[in-house]
């Protein structure tokens, strides 16, 4: 998976910010990236299987460097290498209202994982708290965000959010008081557009590249 830098884009906002330090652009941009992957969920990324251990009910994420989960958006639970069931994701709270004990040490209730949760953006937990005598294996979706350490994102991603990203980024720096670029109109502009240009790529993230036949279908005369 190639690699973009958020500063690749200081030649095309350059321009537009004369002046304008390049640690600012490339700080700019980073927390733009963040903000369009937690709205948009645009970045998607299939995580290696997870084996589960008995008695084990909190395992790390499987991601690239520099990046961080925003969302799960799906996870599936195989039982020795065949399908069992999706895992249902659920909040912390609503996870400690199904088991109350959760997680127990007891061993008796342990069992068949049936719900994904979150702790922290680093780590996912199940409920029950896995069984013995068999292997589980857990295969996810999950939606990225770049980390606030990160200098890059996966490039096909931010090719794809490029003009989204500029739109945000410029919104911000021409609000920046008592600078040389300062110009809360531009800033307007840019907001618009990025406010515009997020509803839509959230659509066209949720929508993908496949679409259905479309059919016609003759109705009978009354």
């Amino acid at each position: 998976m190639a690699t973009r830098t958020f500063i690749s884009l200081e030649n095309k906002l350059a321009a537009n910010v004369p002046g304008c330090p390049r640690p600012t652009i490339e700080q700019f941009v980073r927390d733009i990236a963040i903000e369009v992957s937690e709205k948009t969920l645009t970045w998607r990324y299939k995580q290696p299987a997870v084996t589960l251990t008995a008695g084990t009910y909190e395992y790390a994420y499987d991601m690239p460097a520099g990046s961080e989960v925003t969302a799960v958006i799906h996870a599936k639970l195989s039982k020795d290498g065949v399908f069992a069931d999706r895992l249902l994701p659920v909040t912390q709270n609503d996870l400690h209202d199904l088991y109350p004990d959760w997680p127990s040490s007891d061993v008796d209730k342990r069992a068949q994982p049936q719900y994904v949760s979150q702790i922290d953006p680093t780590m996912f937990v199940v409920a029950p708290v896995p069984d013995s005598g068999v292997t589980y294996t857990v295969d996810m979706f999950l939606a990225l965000k770049p980390s606030l350490s990160s200098t890059g994102m996966d490039e096909t991603v931010f090719n794809n959010c490029e003009n989204l990203i500029i739109h945000g980024v410029l919104q911000h720096l021409h609000s920046i008081p008592d600078k040389s670029w300062t110009d809360y109109g531009i800033a307007a502009y840019h907001a618009k557009q990025y406010t515009y240009k997020t509803a839509l790529k959230r659509a066209q993230t949720n929508l993908g590249v496949v679409r259905g036949p479309m059919t016609a279908r003759m109705r009978p005369l009354e």
